[in-house]
């Protein structure tokens, strides 16, 4: 990759990001209305215009609870973790200079996996599992980091990649001896379920974590967008451009790490986002990241709540989105590479 593909977007500046808004906001409003008990508009818009102004226009209880207690968080954790893992995805693809790398590809999924499926095989609760989760994300990544930093003398992405694979294979098998050592009638299936991702269970008091969390890592990325655009230079002539491509690294992959571990431990784990996204969006605005950053957000936030929608509305009984993701994101991947014909 070069910086002359930080070249000009296909869209103009109007539909760059107006569009792709508001299909975000049609999904949303969709969202909302559909499912096995239907909400209308006018209920929708009465009880979100009561909520804000103090609407007189009174709407049945059910419908309030309805549209605040069951799909508003859901749909909330869809926007959050959608925008989060394709983020995610898109820092670690510049900064490791490669279009198939993932928010798994360091470990951060397999670390979750194991510490979820942990906190079940001991029978803690939802809050638990979802701390445990949290933790082992982070501390994959910190293992990860390790092994990368003791082996000095080799290339550091090459290297970092390479001990991402190896980390969550190490981690992955410890997941399925869980699996085997597992209650067959109750932890089995609810591992399973886990590792399988859904926003079924989603609440405010999740929300209240997960939030500020994917913010605090947001903002670094943020502070950081032009700056990654150098990133994709070779070391040498980065370090030539006075930027300190350790330490550059090292706060980008911190901040990815630490919104993955965030989204993964209230979603449980769900693919191709963070592969896929990115793609689009470089599709659509072009590879310089300042770009990229709101467009991925908004495309991930958007895929993310459609896959939720479909999850619980497709058929009778509710499908892992996480299973929806490899199901739509494979064609799709397909797709966007026949279509893009532009230097990574």
């Amino acid at each position: 990759m070069t910086t002359q593909a930080v070249g000009a977007p296909r869209l103009g500046t109007f539909g760059r990001y107006t569009l792709p808004l508001a299909a975000l906001a049609v999904l949303v409003v969709l969202a909302f209305a559909v499912g096995r008990f239907p909400v209308t508009l006018g209920d929708l818009f009465a009880a979100t215009l009561g909520k804000l102004l103090g609407s007189d226009r009174q709407v049945p209880a059910t419908v309030e609870t309805v549209i605040y207690q069951v799909r508003g968080p859901r749909v909330m954790a869809a926007l959050v973790v959608g925008a989060a893992l394709a983020t995610a995805g898109a820092a670690y693809q510049g900064m490791f200079r490669n279009p198939l790398v993932s928010p798994d590809i360091l470990g951060v999924s397999s670390g979750a996996a194991l510490g979820a499926a942990l906190a079940i095989f001991l029978s803690w609760d939802l809050v638990g599992i979802q701390a445990l989760a949290f933790i082992g994300g982070l501390l994959a990544v910190g293992m990860v980091y390790a092994v990368g930093a003791s082996l000095r003398g080799r290339d550091p992405l090459l290297t970092l990649i390479l001990a991402g694979v190896v980390i969550g294979t190490l981690l992955g098998s410890c997941v399925s001896l869980l699996k085997y050592l597992a209650d067959p009638y109750n932890q089995l299936p609810a591992i399973t379920f886990w590792l399988l991702g859904s926003l079924a269970a989603a609440s405010p008091a999740d929300l209240k974590v997960v939030v500020p969390t994917v913010v605090l890592g947001l903002v670094p990325l943020v502070l950081l967008r032009w700056r990654m655009n150098l990133m994709t230079l070779p070391d040498d002539e980065a370090r030539a451009l006075g930027v300190d491509t350790r330490r550059l690294r090292l706060a980008v992959i911190c901040a990815a790490t630490l919104i993955t571990a965030a989204s993964v431990a209230v979603s449980g784990i769900i693919g191709w986002i963070g592969l896929l996204v990115p793609h689009a969006a470089r599709m659509l605005v072009g590879p310089g990241f300042a770009r990229m950053l709101p467009m991925t957000m908004i495309l991930g936030a958007g895929f993310m709540l459609a896959v939720d929608t479909l999850a619980r509305t497709v058929a009778t009984l509710e499908v892992p989105p996480g299973v929806l993701t490899a199901v739509l994101g494979t064609p799709l991947f397909l797709w966007l590479l026949a279509k893009s014909r532009r230097a990574w």
